[in-house]
């Protein structure tokens, strides 16, 4: 572990203190791990849930092993579990979709979910979830040439949209709404959405603003492509783990402000948005002025809240 790793789970490391002891007068008494952090301590492990094409959040790389910026801060926060507890993390990982993500965390099956995920208040009655990590939006993905230019022109239209997504609601409500009669139709997955645009089987693919862009440089297809139309939502991401466990809420929320303060997620953001992907393309996607001010309160924001 280098000493940069060492700055910043020291905090990480001083809330597991303060949980592990209650003042007694001059008495120390040691207060058992609980939930996600006892589990972890005698197993030795975690699993982490991670996406197959969510670029460049959490995807597989050529080698087949999970990258991209959500897995990054997945990565620091199991140095921060590892040196709270005392003892190394192995990690356990696991392939999960839109579908199948949520209750993934809930059942125990997965301890993070690192991906690409919206935090909303609906999702928020299932799970908890870390500071906000990105904020994206639903946009629309056409072929180039194509006279869909937003929502409004999607009558009579094939719009496909990936399942379990808060783009497939956001969808299905504009439809509703406005009164259009769009087909609408779900794949498993982000790149099956991809697929069934770029083989002609729809019309338009419906997704959070940066996955389209993330898809289109992924596959180089930047002049076949393109992300039409205002905003259809707004979608805060952050990294899920399971409600009811104030010892890992504690570590992962001041785990993100040391992040914050550090400006270890700028650098992360850079190394993803800014820089080359290991596939050789860049997004080049400044960080947006909404991250940057929740990036900036979470920093400034003090531990005794």
């Amino acid at each position: 572990m280098n000493a940069w790793s060492r700055r910043l789970i020291r905090p990480a490391a001083a809330i597991l203190l303060a949980v592990a002891c209650v003042v007694a007068g001059a008495q120390t008494a040691p207060v058992e791990l609980s939930g996600t952090l006892k589990k972890v301590h005698e197993s030795g492990s975690i699993t982490i849930g991670h996406r197959e094409s969510s670029i460049p959040f959490s995807y597989r790389s050529g080698k087949g092993e999970p990258i991209g910026y959500s897995i990054d801060l997945c990565n620091l926060l199991v140095d921060a579990i590892s040196e709270a507890i005392g003892k190394p993390v192995a990690i356990n990982w696991k392939s999960v979709t839109p579908e199948t993500r949520l209750q993934a965390i809930a059942s125990g099956d997965i301890d993070l979910e690192c991906g690409s995920t919206t935090s909303n208040l609906e999702r928020q009655k299932q799970v908890s979830f870390s500071p906000t990590i990105f904020v994206a939006g639903t946009k629309l993905l056409v072929k180039k040439g194509s006279r869909i230019k937003s929502f409004r022109d999607l009558g009579g239209k094939r719009v496909v949209v990936t399942a379990g997504t808060t783009n497939e609601k956001t969808m299905q409500d504009l439809a509703k709404r406005f009164k259009i009669d769009m087909v609408l139709s779900t794949t498993p997955d982000h790149a099956a959405s991809f697929a069934e645009l770029k083989a002609g089987k729809v019309d338009a693919f419906a997704t959070d603003d940066v996955l389209l862009y993330g898809l289109i440089a992924e596959a180089k297809a930047q002049g076949e492509f393109m992300v039409v139309g205002d905003f259809l939502s707004y979608d805060p991401y952050g990294i899920a783990y399971r409600k009811g466990d104030p010892q890992l809420a504690q570590l992962i929320n001041d785990t993100f402000r040391s992040l914050a303060e550090d400006r270890e997620i700028e650098r992360r953001y850079e190394k993803w948005f800014l820089k080359k992907l290991p596939s050789g393309v860049t997004l080049n996607l400044p960080m947006s002025a909404q991250l940057e001010t929740i990036i900036q309160t979470l920093a400034a924001r003090p531990e005794t809240e």
